[in-house]
C-alpha cells in the first residue's frame, strides 16, 4: 500500500448553505456538491492546495454523519488517504489486524472508490481511503 497524499478532510456541518460562506471569505471556491446516498451525506469540496476541504451535510438525522453531530457537533469528521490501490490496501490492513469499517470498497463523493477505518485503528480518528486514479 502507498499513501499518495491527503486527499481531503472531512468536516461535519449542520448546514453546508450555512457553513460555505466562511471557507469562501478564506479563498476557497466549492468545485463539487453532490448527494452520495452510501453515506447518508451531501458533500461539498473547496480544493485547498494539493488537498480538499469536504463539507458534510447529513441526509438524515440516523445517517453516520447525523449521529456524528448528535454525539460531537460539528468539527472534523475524518481524514482521507488517496491509495493507489484500495483493495490491496484494505486486504493489507484486515491482515494486521486493523478494525475496518468496509472489508470492500464503496462508492464514495465524486464516484472514487473508498472505504473507512474505524476511529479505533486510528486512534480516535476516522480513517477513509481513496483510490487514485478517480474524479
Amino acid at each position: 500500500m502507498r499513501v499518495y497524499k491527503i486527499d481531503h478532510i472531512g468536516v461535519a456541518v449542520t448546514s453546508i448553505a450555512e457553513a460555505l460562506p466562511l471557507y469562501q471569505a478564506l479563498g476557497l471556491a466549492e468545485t463539487h456538491r453532490e448527494e452520495v446516498p452510501s453515506q447518508g451525506a451531501r458533500t461539498s469540496f473547496l480544493p485547498a492546495g494539493e488537498s480538499s476541504i469536504e463539507l458534510l451535510e447529513p441526509i438524515t438525522p440516523d445517517s453516520p454523519v447525523g449521529k456524528f453531530l448528535a454525539k460531537r457537533g460539528p468539527g472534523i469528521h475524518h481524514l482521507c488517504f488517496g491509495v493507489n490501490d484500495i483493495d490491496a490496501a484494505l486486504a493489507d490492513l484486515a491482515a494486521r489486524g486493523y478494525r475496518l469499517v468496509h472489508r470492500q470498497a464503496v462508492a464514495g463523493a465524486g464516484g472514487k472508490r473508498v472505504a473507512f477505518l474505524h476511529p479505533e485503528a486510528g486512534g480516535g480518528v476516522l480513517i477513509e481511503l481513496a483510490e487514485k486514479g478517480r474524479p
